[in-house]
């Protein structure tokens, strides 16, 4: 193998960035503005987190369509709050079931997925400051819009009066009947949250007690709310969120001019939020609205402890099972086998490596998805010695031999490879398509096993193994049974 010293660096500094990254209290990267963690991500089985059935209201008007962007947008808004490997599909024809690792607080499971994120900027240019409490319940021309589009055919549109907003504990513990204007009308929309191109949390000062939501304008059909701004200088502007009143801030004269000017894009929603509630909020508006309402109908706290005992057992299953097959390559082929476990070592090191910083996250599939990685990693190795000792008894030079073991093993490992990797990309897609994410945990460890091992099967066990023969070939050419022959 020409330029295996080259080879023999690469794989030093490979190891050594590999070693870095798998350290249990790796810092991770910090380098001017490029920050990044690197840290094992837990799926739901091993870490616990929160599981939610939800389903559509009772009266709902909805068909397939509706139901499937319905779980685009949850898995969109759980994910846009930093859950890692959400769990969200559809159940049946209604039913949506999400789970969330790492999630156990009751109220943020809910806030993030079940809210129809129905945000409107209402005219409250009548209103004075403190006529209004916050968390009110209002009832606007978009809702009774929304209502009425969703009437089954024959059905009569409900009175003002009848509208409600859902209990929302411990806030409010009750349903609230929706307040209306004083001529009995609803209050006016002026723009819904179709109109935001993006959505932003940030502290509203540097000491970040209070936060705030940065938004910016779509470039077409805002028009109404510009033209609101541009004539309601000084005047309460309504931010109105599912029906609950959030606040309603004063425009300023400044933004007021920019709208004249026409050059508003964007604005920023107060209302006193604490970090939680404004990341949930920019949320919904950035990952939209859910084109139904959704009831929870059932809640899972999953704890820990079952994953902790599944790792533990997984973990000591494949010490074993490694320890078992370096055993087993030292005994059988001696020599060569010293270069196999090097080449294995290798290989589960870069696996864990790639693991911590693409991140995949790991669950009890993609931990078996590895292991068995494992076996292929040795299945090359063998194939490679075994082609290597037919030659050492032909009668060729060990030199010879070493070559025509790599040469003519590698198309058979080459083909087992990519025919399994093959596979490992039909159980990803056929998981992705049908919401089953641990096929896919189990399909991607596999596969990053498989492609690493067409590294170290080869690569690096041909290096390891001629830096052996360049320390100590005179005794392996005096004394075959040290190649296992």
């Amino acid at each position: 193998m020409r330029g295996y010293r080259l080879w023999l660096v690469v794989i030093l500094v490979v190891t050594g960035i590999s070693a870095w990254i798998s350290l249990p209290n790796n810092p991770g990267i910090h380098i001017g503005g490029y920050d990044r963690n690197i840290e094992v991500v837990q799926g739901l089985d091993l870490q616990g987190g929160s599981r939610v059935l939800l389903q559509a209201a009772p009266g709902t008007k909805f068909d397939d369509d509706t139901m499937d962007q319905a779980v685009k947008n949850v898995e969109r808004r759980v994910n846009g709050l930093g859950v890692t490997e959400a769990v969200v599909q559809k159940q049946g024809s209604d039913r949506i079931i999400v789970e969330l690792p790492g999630v156990k607080e009751q109220a943020v499971a809910f806030e993030s997925i079940k809210s129809t994120g129905l945000l409107e900027f209402v005219d409250f240019s009548t209103i004075s400051s403190g006529q209004i409490a916050e968390g009110t319940c209002l009832l606007t021309t978009e809702q009774v819009a929304l209502a009425e589009a969703r009437l089954l055919e024959g059905e009569q549109p409900m009175a003002y009066d009848e509208y409600t907003c859902p209990a929302e504990p411990p806030e409010h513990p009750e349903e609230e009947a929706a307040s209306l204007q004083s001529d009995g009308t609803p209050y006016t929309t002026v723009m819904t949250g179709s109109g935001l191109s993006d959505a932003a949390a940030r502290p509203q000062s540097n000491v970040g007690t209070a936060w705030v939501v940065n938004f910016a304008l779509h470039s077409d059909g805002v028009d109404n709310f510009v033209d609101y701004v541009a004539n309601n200088a000084n005047r309460p502007l309504a931010i109105v969120l599912d029906g609950r009143l959030l606040s309603y801030p004063t425009i300023q004269s400044g933004l007021s001019s920019s709208a004249q000017a026409g050059t508003m894009d964007g604005g920023v929603i107060t209302g006193a939020f604490s970090r939680n509630d404004a990341e949930i909020l920019a949320a919904q508006l950035k990952y939209g609205a859910l084109p139904i309402p959704l009831d929870i109908i059932a809640f899972d706290t999953i704890g820990p402890s079952l994953g902790k005992i599944s790792v533990d057992r997984s973990i000591r299953a494949g010490l074993i099972g490694v320890v078992t097959v370096l055993l087993f390559m030292l005994i059988y082929y001696r020599v060569p086998g010293i270069a196999a476990n090097l080449a294995l070592m290798l290989f589960a090191v870069i696996n864990f490596a790639l693991f911590k910083y693409i991140p995949v996250t790991l669950s009890l599939p993609a931990i078996t998805g590895f292991l068995i990685s494992i076996g292929t990693a040795v299945d090359g190795n063998i194939l490679i010695f075994e082609r290597m000792k037919e030659e050492l008894r032909a009668g060729r030079s060990m030199d010879r031999a070493i070559e025509a073991g790599f040469e003519r093993a590698w198309t058979s490992i080459r083909d087992s490879n990519i025919s399994t990797i093959i596979i490992c990309l039909i159980l990803y897609f056929f998981g992705n398509a049908f919401g089953a994410s641990a096929v896919q945990g189990f399909a991607v460890t596999l596969g990053m096993g498989l492609l690493i091992n067409l590294f170290t099967a080869v690569i690096a066990t041909r290096t390891f193994l001629h830096t052996i023969v360049l320390v100590v070939g005179k005794q392996l050419r005096t004394n075959p049974k040290l190649l296992g022959v």
